[in-house]
């Protein structure tokens, strides 16, 4: 038999198997499921809703993807509801599914299989699969943005090794986390002279781990800027914020693309930090979101000064790792400020203000790199340096002192 999307199923290989049943059995029961999801989709042309399990089959839900623009211009206040209905599960009680199918004045449609979805194909297994032909709303993922300062002043070539030069960083951080049995199951969307980077799994320790895998980037490449000639390896200013966004699969090929794409507030947060940020500079977002565990419990509230808190913590276990070659004793995280009376460090919140006015709060974060019979490396701008960048703004919290 013939399938069309052999490459992007196989990001599905890490998925719970079902008792009983071989891993190429799973895989050849995903094909049927994912052909007869591509045909509910349309090219495009249909969004995936929800779906629920029945015997032998499955109830999805599917709307045209102008749908969810028009339920929200003929309901009034129906962007709540909407968001709700992103953010919610795709995997849910038919009853449910239902209430979801009135709401757009359609019917789910069933969906012959030849297994019994929960039985032979594990739920979660099948939920990630419609994903792909969805819209999902992330309430709370951490997301990164890096950008070469300067990038359209040097010559193509240049600006090619510099790009490659950044994309080595990641790859070697990426392998510095493994070595410490830290899998993160990171993606990245370019801009052009740069790119937006976050974890596919969402929680307060997804969240943290992507802050050490920024971190590990940015060491590596002041590290490699120190020895670079010829503006090989860019100078970067990046950013770092927590909040909501769309998660959606483009289509490639007539079928979606195996990586996801991100639309919403965290990205234009971000953009309008980094069109402010100081060349060198390491911003952080004021923000305070609920995040959940790895069980998906909890809901926590996180503010920007608790996270960098646990950050600094979490950078222990980063200790002792070799970037470019130096050895590292030590990596420390914290928020910049003046020193207070009592001989602490205090906080400070800045204000920006974006080309349209709208005010944004901010952090300026400090990286620390102690390296082995070596002097440190410094991530970030002092506080002291930063002159006339943004007015402060009074903020309560402790930072640890840099060690």
């Amino acid at each position: 038999m013939h399938y069309k999307r052999h490459s992007w199923l196989d990001s599905y290989k890490d998925m719970p198997l079902c008792p009983g049943f071989s891993a190429e059995q799973t895989r050849e029961y995903a094909f049927v499921l994912d052909d007869a999801l591509y045909d509910l989709w349309k090219l495009g042309e249909n969004i995936l809703l929800a779906w629920a399990p029945v015997d032998s089959g499955a109830l999805v839900l599917k709307v045209h993807h102008y749908d969810l623009v028009e339920l929200g211009s003929q309901e009034r206040d129906a962007a709540p509801l909407i968001d709700e209905i992103m953010a919610g599960d795709k995997l849910c009680a038919w009853e449910r599914l239902y209430e979801l199918a009135d709401i757009f004045d359609t019917e789910p449609e069933r969906i012959e299989l030849p297994f019994t979805p929960g039985e032979e194909l594990d739920e979660r297994f099948i939920t990630e699969m419609v994903k792909r032909y969805s819209i999902t709303l992330v309430k709370d993922r951490a997301v990164a943005l890096i950008d070469a300062v300067g990038f359209s002043l040097y010559s193509p070539i240049q600006q090619v090794t510099q790009l490659n030069s950044l994309s080595y960083s990641a790859n070697s951080a990426y392998s510095k986390l493994l070595s410490k049995d830290i899998d993160i199951a990171f993606a990245r969307s370019t801009t052009g002279d740069g790119f937006y980077l976050w974890n596919r799994s969402t929680g307060i320790d997804a969240n943290l781990e992507l802050y050490q895998f920024l971190v590990l980037i940015l060491a590596d490449n002041a590290i490699a800027q120190s020895k670079a000639r010829n503006h090989s390896v860019p100078q970067l200013r990046a950013c770092f914020h927590v909040g909501s966004h769309y998660e959606f699969y483009q289509e490639e090929a007539l079928s979606p693309t195996r990586f996801s794409y991100l639309v919403g507030d965290v990205t234009i947060e971000l953009a309008r930090m980094i069109d402010k940020a100081l060349p060198g500079q390491f911003l952080v977002g004021d923000f305070s979101v609920p995040m959940h565990d790895d069980e998906g419990g909890g809901g926590e509230v996180i503010d920007s000064v608790e996270f960098i808190r646990r950050s600094h913590e979490s950078a222990f276990q980063l200790d002792e790792i070799e970037l470019s070659g130096d050895e590292i004793e030590a990596i420390k995280c914290y928020l910049t400020g003046p020193k207070s009376t009592q001989g602490e460090y205090d906080i400070v919140h800045y204000c920006i203000e974006d080309k349209h006015g709208i005010e944004h709060g901010v952090y300026n974060a400090k990286v620390t790199i102690t390296r082995r019979h070596k002097e440190p490396v410094y991530i970030g701008i002092q506080a002291a340096e930063l002159g006339a960048f943004s007015p402060s703004l009074p903020c309560s919290g402790e930072v640890p002192e840099p060690r």
